[in-house]
């Protein structure tokens, strides 16, 4: 397994990484790779749908609009 160091961390941002790693019961180590390993997963899925026309794009003709269709055959005027 590798290890990772974080050189120049503000003393601020640690003290916040220590309140919140001691309010999930984990060490400072264990939050920042929870918050990367969250992170990391989030991009994949940003990455797996690409580009917002993209996603348009591909859903464009895959549904039916109902709300068009007459349900009674009552003559146009």
């Amino acid at each position: 397994m590798a290890n990772l160091q974080i050189k120049g961390v503000e003393e601020d941002f640690y003290e916040d990484l220590k309140r919140l790693a001691a309010a999930s019961h984990r060490s400072v180590s264990g939050t920042v790779l929870a918050a990367l390993e969250e992170y990391l997963a989030k991009q994949r899925k940003v990455e797996q749908a690409g580009s917002p026309a993209q996603v348009l794009l591909a859903l464009a003709g895959s549904w039916e609009d109902t709300r068009s269709r007459r349900t009674n055959s009552a003559p146009k005027r």
